[in-house]
């Protein structure tokens, strides 16, 4: 039962693929990342929240090896 809940989970928030076809993500290069709340909530600047971004990142190359950081910027609600 679980399993066909995850699976019905998965098939209804599939999303189109918006990977260049044939471009290699293993290789190396700067990515940008977005994250958009819930109806464009702001609820991203909130006390402590830069804290614990910054933690995160940090942790990336715990999670995923030779994976190397450079700089970063938040920028809530621009």
């Amino acid at each position: 039962m679980g399993r066909d809940l995850i699976a019905c989970g998965r098939e209804r928030y599939r999303r189109r693929s918006i990977r260049l076809p044939g471009y290699d993500y293993t290789s190396c290069g700067a990515y940008f990342v977005t994250v958009c709340t819930h109806r464009r909530e702001c609820i991203l600047d909130v006390s402590g929240f830069y804290d614990v971004v910054e933690q995160a990142w940090h942790e990336i190359p715990i999670h995923f090896r030779n994976t190397s950081l450079d700089e970063f910027v938040i920028m809530p609600n621009h």
